[in-house]
């Protein structure tokens, strides 16, 4: 039996340094393409991420049945996990962990699937820390009920989520502390 490149620990490893390259530098576009293979980049995250000490929550069943045992991850409601897998299409119905004060660190990170990343109608404008100055990131298939339910997750810092966004191949990531602004695409003038 065949096991999928994503389940394998040397995969693992490699999409593991892209997740922390892309916290790293809130807005830059992460290419899984060379680790992914047959699957895709939100799988491949999970993947990497999950183990049975994480709690993950599938609000838009995005996850299969057959990944759940391999994941290893307790399953939990979207309100108490550690990490949510959801559709970025579909607008965010529920509330994630947000941390305390004693542990701001226990707010949930997100693992949102978008249609594209890097192209698109929707333009956002980044900056906070990790950014150089201000950065743009297109994007399409994102509910933009995500950036208003993301702006009052954070507002109470360091309280909040983490977002990772992906698409077919590629993730970027929005950490809590990146300050978001949603830029009118040159049509949209």
């Amino acid at each position: 039996m065949k096991i999928e490149t994503i389940w394998q620990p040397e995969t693992q490893q490699r999409v593991f340094r892209e997740l922390v390259e892309a916290f790293s530098h809130p807005g830059d576009v992460r290419d899984l393409e060379p680790h992914v293979a047959e699957s895709n980049a939100q799988r491949a995250v999970l993947a990497a991420l999950m183990d049975g000490e994480v709690t993950l929550a599938d609000p838009h069943q995005r996850i299969s049945e057959q990944d759940w045992p391999l994941l290893q991850a307790r399953r939990e409601i979207s309100e108490k996990a550690s990490y949510v897998a959801a559709s970025g299409s579909q607008p965010p119905d529920f509330q994630p962990a947000l941390g305390s004060l004693e542990s701001p660190e226990s707010g949930a990170a997100i693992l949102l699937e978008v249609e594209v990343i890097g192209q698109g109608q929707l333009c956002l404008q980044l900056s906070g820390p990790g950014v150089d100055g201000e950065r743009a990131l297109h994007l399409s298939g994102l509910h933009e009920d995500w950036l208003e339910r993301r702006a009052e997750w954070v507002e109470s810092f360091p309280l909040g989520v983490d977002l990772l966004l992906s698409d077919a191949r590629r993730i970027v990531a929005l950490p809590r502390t990146t300050r978001i602004r949603h830029a009118p695409h040159a049509s949209e003038r």
